[in-house]
């Protein structure tokens, strides 16, 4: 039962999510089999429905095979050990642990998802804070830009200037692990004929660099894809293959 309600309590902060990931572990077996059970009682029942949201799914990777699960399992294995290392000092009022776990969640929502830049301090690395609240600390980015006056007073231009920020961060940090292809990196798919991808052109505006699919490859002599043609919705286009972006990652890592 307090596996079903972290869950509830992660849905009512969060939002519904579209998958769940998890071991085999009993307790998380045991919430997946009783949120089945109830689900299906409730799609019985017309009034409920209109209350339930697209269904979540659960995925349980395989029995002894925690490497599946190793970017999160690292995490929890480092929060649980500071978390036993810090919090046992002294017993902790329910307020006071509660203030504590968020402050925890913070830290760890702190951490980086890319490369972390070693040249330009003022750029840190992309985390999921950025995503969840709109900048690495919880806090809302101050405004340093140069634009001033009465755009910045107008809710909605503000908030154009800082989504441009965020695309131009993003793309920076983002844009080299689905547009990796250097022999000096590990191996990955290359460009195939029917990829879907962006073509990457940084002079265009956020959100409008051309979406296509690969219809032809040129490889160089050493085999590999040097450059690809894609077809858009407004034409043909020529691109070297570090200009273009296949838009599924996870392919990358297969």
């Amino acid at each position: 039962m307090s596996c079903i309600l972290a869950i509830r309590n992660f849905i009512a902060r969060r939002g519904q999510p579209r998958t769940l990931y998890s071991d085999r572990g009993t307790n998380f077996v045991g919430a997946k089999n009783e949120l089945e059970n109830i689900r299906s009682r409730i799609d019985s029942e017309k009034i409920m429905r209109e209350f339930i949201t697209n269904d979540t799914e659960w995925v349980l990777i395989p029995p002894l095979s925690p490497h599946m699960g190793g970017s999160w399992e690292r995490q929890i294995r480092t929060v649980k050990k500071n978390l036993l290392a810090v919090a046992t000092l002294k017993k902790l009022s329910d307020e006071t642990l509660l203030n504590f776990l968020i402050e925890v969640e913070q830290t760890v929502n702190s951490h980086p998802l890319t490369h972390v830049p070693v040249d330009d301090d003022s750029a840190p690395a992309l985390t999921p804070n950025h995503f969840l609240l709109g900048s690495s600390n919880g806090i809302k980015p101050l405004s340093t830009l140069n634009e001033t006056g009465p755009a910045l007073k107008q809710n909605w231009h503000a908030t154009q200037i800082l989504a441009n920020l965020f695309w131009k961060r993003w793309v920076s940090d983002y844009l080299p692990e689905i547009t990796r292809r250097s022999k000096w990196f590990q191996e990955v798919k290359p460009i195939e004929v029917g990829d879907v991808v962006l073509i990457v052109d940084e002079k265009l505006p956020r959100n409008c660099w051309p979406k296509g699919k690969i219809i032809d490859t040129t490889p160089g002599r050493d085999g590999r894809v040097r450059s690809a043609t894609v077809k858009t919705a407004h034409g043909t286009y020529v691109r070297p293959a570090a200009k273009i972006a296949v838009l599924d990652i996870q392919r990358n890592k297969e």
